[in-house]
């Protein structure tokens, strides 16, 4: 891969909060133009595929004002800065499943670095994990079990509007398949 030689001349602005920053750039590019780049840095993000069983649970629909109605999703959140991601785990599942502590079984992670979500404007890091519920521990009302050993994981997939649940849920069953 070639590498593009473009040099940061300023950083024009810059506005930050926890959970997003926003950056306004002038960069030098190989043909010496001068060019204004916006972008956008996420904080770091969960998704977790949540396992009890023969089943993976999803939360009940939730409204997602981007597309203006509720989806199908899997437990996720925003890696709090002095967290780390497994740390969040058990946090993302108390929130959005009312699970405890000591339902969870096992937890593990599916990629040992973060996957880099990037567009011509916006970049995050992505964390997916696994976390095992214990047979008894209750799951939300309203939620969705998925059987793993059937043609429900096609139907979910084919209702989750979140490109980065596929991707955690595509990257589990590639993972699967390969063990």
């Amino acid at each position: 891969m070639a590498t593009v030689n473009w040099r940061s001349l300023n950083e024009l602005v810059r506005i930050q909060s926890k959970w997003v920053t926003l950056i306004a750039e002038q960069w030098l590019t190989e043909k010496g133009e001068t060019l204004e780049y916006w972008r956008v840095e996420k904080a770091d993000s969960v998704i977790i595929l949540t396992l009890q069983g023969d089943y993976l649970i999803c939360l009940p629909p939730t409204f997602r004002v981007g597309i203006r109605r509720a989806t199908v999703d899997f437990p996720g959140g925003r890696v709090l800065p002095d967290q780390t991601p497994m740390a969040m785990v058990p946090q993302i599942l108390a929130r959005e499943l009312g699970t405890d502590t000591d339902s969870i079984q096992a937890i593990a992670s599916l990629n040992e670095q973060p996957w880099l979500i990037n567009s011509a404007f916006s970049n995050q890091r992505l964390w997916g994990f696994i976390a095992e519920l214990a047979p008894t521990a209750p799951v939300p009302r309203g939620g969705s079990k998925f059987r793993l050993e059937s043609p429900d994981i096609p139907q979910l997939l084919a209702q989750l509007e979140c490109l980065q649940c596929r991707a955690v849920l595509l990257e589990w069953l590639s993972q699967r398949r390969q063990a």
